[in-house]
């Protein structure tokens, strides 16, 4: 019969050596597994404790986010392993500069972060950033990336973490804005934006179900003879303080809010009233649609839109759906199953932003695409540089050998329109022919356009532009 002591002993180890097991699975857990550094999550949590021992000494206390400069073209032009060996020198100079108090952590990619008591908060952001911009020694090549550092301070800045974080990361984004390889702090001018900010953000919850997000419409012409055969929807918000905003200043804040789709919503529901009307009278054959990138992220995107669709008088013949070229390369599985639900129905597709990404042509071939809508990027140049021209035109080529058809966005000069309509782009849109405009304006334009003659180019006789 074994010892009673011995048990004892076997017991107690085997405890000790569990209790080592567990503590190495919550370190690694809590470690980056490049760089040894601390993770975002316990990094996060570690934030919150010392702000709460910050608060009880009534000390103060500094975050430092900090962002690598031109690492991706690092990670391009060397490689991933070489940028990988980069993340971890990184870690390793962030560590040999911190101070005993100092905490450093790696938040994923190539941001970093520190926290720090020390008084000096310019001092210590201009020693980082001078850690960071020495050369760097990869595969026997100097690099120097250098580095944009971001810092707000609690607790005059913020008197939590969730806002520290968010004012610092304000500050970083400024000065990459301004070029990087610097630092900037969370100062009057930035909470004066991040309270804008908040600001629409309340008003935009509101504006939604108060139907101040109306759809504008922008006219898609015929190359051939200029007149309006289609119209693309778009959302505008018609503050009552601020007047008639574009999307550039609310989209990205309801992509944040995920308050896209009740954009979407009710953009799709009134376009769809008004464009019916305009169908059925035969002043237009097509209606289109931008999906947001979080729609189509949805499985049951397509199945929604249908539904939505089967309550308007809008024909599904009639309908156009834009999806991003990005988005159908970045979940090719997904956006096949929202293109063929929708094509089965008789909706229509069209690849925006073509010419941005890879210009898919395999998608074009094996996915029931209708039409291809060339990127203004593209169109800005393609007659001022020869080169472009002939991109475009073989892009033009192939997609017309596809049967796809193409749509021009973005043209804004006759020499455009001339040299698109020479390389037998079918359709155009831009300011060139009429900027977005509300519904009664676009439906006397669309009336104006039926009984209007042929438009005639200027190699036939001078083009007087549409008015705006």
């Amino acid at each position: 019969m074994p010892d009673r002591a011995q048990i004892l002993a076997d017991l107690t180890a085997r405890v000790a050596e569990l209790e080592s097991e567990r503590e190495l699975t919550l370190r690694l857990a809590q470690t980056d597994s490049l760089t040894g550094l601390v993770n975002r999550g316990a990094f996060t949590a570690a934030l919150c404790e010392r702000l709460e021992a910050a608060r009880a000494r009534d000390g103060r206390l500094a975050l430092f986010v900090v962002d690598l400069d031109r690492f991706k073209h690092l990670n391009d032009t060397l490689g991933h392993h070489a940028g990988d060996l980069f993340l971890a020198e990184v870690g390793e100079r962030l560590l040999a500069d911190a101070g005993p108090t100092e905490l450093v952590a790696r938040l994923g990619g190539d941001e970093f972060a520190l926290i720090s008591d020390d008084p000096d908060t310019a001092r210590r952001a201009d020693r980082l950033v001078a850690a960071l911009t020495q050369p760097h020694a990869i595969y026997g090549r100097q690099v120097s990336p250098g580095a944009s550092v971001g810092v707000a301070v609690f607790p005059d800045d913020a008197p939590d973490a969730g806002d520290l974080q968010r004012f610092a990361d304000m500050a970083l984004y400024r000065v990459k804005l301004q070029g990087g390889r610097r630092w900037s702090a969370f100062d009057a001018e930035l909470r004066a934006e991040n309270q804008h900010r908040r600001t629409l953000e309340a008003e935009l919850r509101r504006a939604i179900p108060a139907g101040e997000i109306e759809p504008w419409f922008q006219p898609v012409v015929d190359s051939a003879d200029g007149r309006i055969v289609g119209v693309e929807v778009l959302a505008r918000w018609r503050h009552p303080e601020h007047g008639l905003m574009l999307p550039g200043a609310f989209v990205p804040i309801a992509e944040e809010l995920d308050l896209i789709g009740r954009i979407d919503e009710a953009v799709f529901d009134a376009g769809c009233a008004y464009a019916a009307p305009w169908v059925e009278e035969g002043l237009i054959q097509a209606v289109s649609f931008n999906v947001s990138p979080r729609d189509l992220m949805d499985p049951s995107f397509s199945r929604k839109l249908i539904g939505r669709l089967a309550k308007t008088d809008l024909p599904a013949t009639a309908l156009t759906v834009e999806i991003t070229e990005t988005f159908l390369l970045r979940d090719l599985a997904l956006s096949r199953r929202h293109i063929e639900r929708l094509s089965a129905k008789g909706i229509r597709i069209a690849l925006d932003d073509f010419g941005t990404g890879y210009s898919n042509l395999r998608a074009l071939m094996h996915l029931p695409i209708q039409t291809v809508k060339l990127d203004r990027s593209l169109i800005c140049d393609v007659a001022k540089d020869a080169r472009v021209g002939k991109l475009v035109g073989s892009m033009l080529y192939a997609a017309r050998s596809l049967g796809v058809r193409i749509v021009a966005e973005g043209v804004e000069e006759e020499a455009q329109a001339i040299l698109l309509r020479a390389a037998g782009c079918e359709r155009m849109q831009g300011y060139w022919f009429a900027r977005p405009m509300p519904a009664d304006q676009m439906a006397d334009r669309l009336r104006e356009s039926k009984a209007a003659a042929p438009r005639v180019f200027a190699e036939e006789r001078p083009l007087r532009r549409a008015r705006a």
